[in-house]
């Protein structure tokens, strides 16, 4: 049974920072591509970060320099390092799965979900 476990949300002021964790059970990370999605009240869900099996990274634009994708391989641990956060980025961010050496990280196709967790960043 694949279980993706988020921890490390809350709310902060602008500029300031968050590490988000995401514990996998079920699902080797060092197999896999890994990701960060998150979702606004009244927006789309959209892909933040991925990591694939052999280690390479993607990010969406808006956080591009600020935003730090990585994973722990021994904790079977994904990692979302938050820095000069903006109001903007506030949302629920989500771990995800993708059943695939290679990231091809869109909505439809994460194989699995975490719960999620609410970051806040107020001005």
């Amino acid at each position: 049974q694949v279980q993706l476990v988020e921890s490390g949300g809350g709310s902060v002021q602008a500029g300031g920072s968050l590490r988000l964790s995401c514990a996998a059970s079920g699902v080797p990370v060092s197999r896999y591509c890994m990701g960060w999605f998150r979702q606004a009240p009244g927006k789309e869900r959209e892909a933040v970060a991925n990591i694939d099996r052999y280690t390479t990274t993607s990010y969406t634009e808006s956080v591009k320099g600020r935003f730090t994708i990585t994973k722990d391989n021994a904790k079977n641990t994904l990692y979302l390092e938050m820095n000069s956060l903006k109001p903007e980025d506030t949302a629920i961010y989500y771990c995800a799965a993708h059943l695939s050496a290679y990231c091809s990280m869109t909505v439809l196709a994460v194989d699995y979900w975490g719960q999620g967790t609410q970051v806040t960043v107020s001005s």
